[in-house]
């Protein structure tokens, strides 16, 4: 069984986000997906909106989707790191094949993450090409790793969690809609997300 965690904010998920998943598994690259959200306490991700809101909204978008899920674990009092999670995700699963689902923009300073040697080594990594970023960053790394770097064969549309917060702060809600699964853009005017307190 081919398991990839995708790792990252989801602040918010957007139909990228699940573009990303649905390709990789009608595509055969994997069998099974599990969402980890960053947690509150990663010192290079600010402005995160709380766990319990960026859960609801995972859960939102793949509920009706059996080979999705999602997880808590990075979601702890403490920092949790990638390598932790896979080793995690590893005991859980010990037939299994790992990879952990990146685009090309983390790729490019993988080496700066905790035990970073010990993760390429370790665990797949499987690469999305996002429209921003160049394919000079996987072949730099493949010559380093070559059997743990995989390119995914999927074209899902970019879109950027940033540019979608900036424009609920700037009460232009309407503009979001195209970006967001149905009902986390419901959850997000329920619960006013994002808008400036």
């Amino acid at each position: 069984m081919k398991i990839g965690i995708f790792g990252g904010s989801f602040n918010p998920p957007h139909n990228m986000h699940y573009q990303i998943a649905e390709q990789l598994l009608s595509t055969n690259t994997v069998d099974k997906i599990i969402f980890v959200p960053t947690g509150m306490k990663y010192e290079y991700k600010n402005n995160l909106i709380h766990n319990e809101h960026r859960i609801s909204m995972i859960k939102k978008m793949i509920d009706h989707h059996p080979k999705m899920e999602v997880s808590d674990f990075e979601c702890q009092e403490e920092v949790v790191y990638t390598y932790q999670t896979m080793d995690h995700f590893q005991k859980m699963y010990p037939s299994a094949d790992l990879y952990f689902i990146c685009g090309t923009d983390n790729l490019s300073y993988v080496e700066k993450w905790k035990e970073a040697d010990y993760l390429m080594r370790n665990y797949k990594f499987l690469v999305v090409c996002r429209s921003t970023n160049s394919l000079s960053s996987i072949l730099e790394k493949k010559k380093e790793y070559p059997l743990q770097i995989e390119v995914a064969n999927i074209s899902p549309k970019d879109i950027s969690s940033t540019e979608i917060r900036e424009k609920i702060k700037e009460n232009h809600l309407e503009e979001v809609r195209p970006y967001l699964p149905p009902k986390v853009y419901e959850y997000i005017v329920q619960k006013e997300l994002y808008k400036e307190k």
